[in-house]
């Protein structure tokens, strides 16, 4: 399984896809979310601002994922993937507790690069809200559109994603950030538990992001982030982990490259074969590019 003599050179020619990042234009209001301690993302970014990064590191494409729950967020980025090819693909949003859904999810197949949909879970006020009724309906109504679903969540949502994930086994899921594990007090074990317990189920796969948002955003360091990818590359082994750079929420901690450096460093003892699975083919997979 392990190679340690990938060099540089060998990774810059693999294929690799940026599997979480956002574009946005900066409003206050709409993005009262970001809050004066994050005045570094309090700006617009968009496709001229990513598109030297990826080239930079040899990343083919992204997959642009909604940051407002609107269904003008989901257009917007349509219309940015549009103009721009290498946004291989859109996870937008959707009122998935509906009851006009499927004429929605109808009106949205007609998008190539409208890949799936996502809701901010980690801010909705019910622990159990992946399990509402209406929101479950909505999930049912995914698979037949061929829509994936991202998770966003924190860890005391696990045991309830876990129900989800179960109740939908065709439905194909991911969890975003590794369900954002406490890097600040480093207390692992239900989050280990409860992403262990997910990992189980295989229609269900987890990107690698978001680390160093969660970490101490001024004095985090690569070696503290060792034993979650350790957890999560057991769990879910290589066929279901993705990359992805969380940008530009990541400048709250670190730039591109650096974000880039971390999951680099740590995967990098994989042979090729396993390391284009993460870096590309597992992305391409999933979202059916």
């Amino acid at each position: 399984m392990f190679s340690f003599g990938n060099s540089k050179e060998q990774l810059y020619k693999m294929k690799k896809i940026d599997s979480h990042q956002h574009f946005w234009k900066y409003h206050p209001v709409k993005d009262a979310w970001i809050t004066d301690d994050m005045k570094v993302i309090q700006r617009d970014f968009l496709p001229e601002d990513l598109e030297p990064l990826l080239q930079e590191n040899a990343i083919e494409g992204c997959i642009a994922v909604q940051a407002d729950q609107s269904e003008e967020e989901t257009h917007f980025l349509l219309e940015l993937a549009k103009k721009n090819n290498f946004i291989k693909g859109i996870v937008g949003w959707v009122d998935l507790r509906s009851p006009d859904l499927e004429s929605r999810l109808d009106y949205f197949s007609q998008f190539q690069k409208l890949k799936g949909f996502r809701h901010i879970v980690q801010a909705e006020p019910e622990d159990d809200f992946l399990l509402n009724t209406d929101f479950c309906n909505g999930i049912a109504l995914l698979e037949q559109y061929n829509f994936t679903y991202d998770i966003l969540i924190l860890p005391k949502h696990l045991p309830f994603a876990l129900e989800l994930v179960k109740r939908f086994p065709k439905q194909k899921f991911v969890i975003d950030h590794l369900a954002k594990p406490d890097f600040k007090k480093n207390d692992f074990s239900a989050w280990e538990q409860g992403i262990t317990a997910i990992a189980k189920c295989e229609n269900v796969y987890c990107k690698v992001s978001g680390l160093v948002t969660e970490a101490d955003w001024k004095h985090w360091k690569t070696s503290e982030f060792t034993y979650c990818l350790d957890v999560v590359t057991e769990a879910f082994g290589i066929n279901r982990l993705l990359f992805g750079s969380d940008w530009p929420v990541c400048l709250l901690a670190a730039n591109y490259n650096q974000t880039l450096e971390i999951v680099t460093n740590y995967f990098s003892k994989f042979s090729k074969t396993d390391q284009e699975k993460f870096w590309g083919l597992n992305v391409s997979a999933f979202y059916n590019l």
